[in-house]
């Protein structure tokens, strides 16, 4: 086990969707709801949802990269949502809900671009996954952290989040926090 975690900073999506899958990953101490991306300080999740602050819902997630590796983590964030979709995931609509990777050093970089460039490839549609160096990641409120946890029984969570995780649980089984 590493000493230390490392931190994946993701948005594809409704937070809550991809929290909910990413932190079913054996390697993952935490996943914490968030916006990042946008030019409002200390945003709500209302003026987010506005799409007037430039800010997408994000994840941080932190991983131990003894246990799973950055690319790991991208490839199930990949798995769950749909990189060719412009501004939109499922039902939500709206810049806040980009496919967006927002790195924390230039290895992660360097990573995030050649994973997108190979996914290009496999997609008939253009991958419009935007890569950019975070700059500052905002806490969404406590009442959006593990949300799916809090209210598994939401017809959204039901509808959209249960088969992002039922998804991770089938393609990474071995890699699936027992």
């Amino acid at each position: 086990m590493s000493d230390q975690l490392e931190t994946a900073t993701l948005g594809g999506g409704c937070f809550w969707c991809v929290e909910a899958a990413l932190e079913l990953l054996d390697g993952v101490d935490s996943v914490t709801s968030g916006y990042a991306g946008g030019h409002a300080k200390d945003p709500t999740y209302r003026q987010v949802c506005s799409g007037n602050t430039g800010h997408a819902e994000v994840v941080q997630v932190a991983f131990d990269p003894d246990a799973i590796a950055y690319d790991e983590v991208l490839e199930a964030f990949f798995e769950i949502h749909d990189p060719t979709q412009l501004n939109r995931q499922g039902p939500d609509v709206g810049s806040q809900y980009r496919s967006i990777v927002l790195t924390h050093d230039e290895e992660q970089r360097e990573v995030a671009e050649a994973y997108v460039e190979a996914l290009d490839e496999e997609y008939d549609d253009d991958v419009v996954t935007g890569i950019e160096p975070l700059e500052t990641f905002y806490r969404a409120e406590e009442k959006h952290q593990d949300y799916f946890a809090k209210n598994p029984d939401d017809a959204y969570c039901t509808f959209h989040a249960k088969p992002k995780m039922e998804k991770v649980r089938e393609k990474f089984e071995a890699n699936v926090a027992k």
